[in-house]
């Protein structure tokens, strides 16, 4: 697949998924720098950032496979499943962080500044994640492969 046979919508799907990329290593970096403390001061780290971090971490690994150029065409309605749940994981971040964080007054502390701007950066990512499920859905419900009502033999 040359650089003059992909289509426009590959280099869209690409561009959405390096910004999705980009914002999932920012949160693995935000929330994994309260993991490495606690690790440090040898406490357990809180469940809720491991969450946090696990879910960056799926998000980055989901669109690293989809900067193969061919996964996102052959992997059609499954992508398109795939990247809901990530949205749905990615509220879920929001919900708990959003509930922890959105009210507190940070008087000065930085970790209550970083976990502010944190939890906008998971909403982002949830409202990417929700665009990218619908546009794959989208591009999947127009380019499917489909047959005639009776016979099954003609292409539609």
């Amino acid at each position: 697949m040359g650089l003059f046979t992909t289509t426009v919508s590959y280099f869209v799907f690409s561009g959405l998924h390096l910004v999705c990329f980009a914002l999932a290593l920012a949160v693995c970096g935000l929330y994994g720098r309260d993991i490495h403390h606690a690790n440090q001061l040898d406490k357990y780290a809180d469940s809720k950032w491991v969450y946090a971090v696990v879910v960056g971490a799926l998000s980055a690994v989901t669109c690293v496979v989809y900067f193969v150029p061919l996964v996102l065409r052959h992997a059609g309605i499954i992508a398109a499943a795939w990247n809901f749940v990530l949205f749905i994981l990615w509220i879920a971040v929001f919900g708990v962080f959003g509930s922890m964080f959105i009210k507190e007054d940070p008087e000065g502390d930085g970790d209550v500044k970083r976990m502010k701007s944190a939890v906008w950066v998971d909403l982002v990512n949830a409202l990417l994640w929700l665009i990218s499920a619908l546009a794959a859905a989208g591009y999947w419900w127009k380019n499917r492969d489909t047959r005639s009502q009776f016979t099954g033999r003609a292409h539609v």
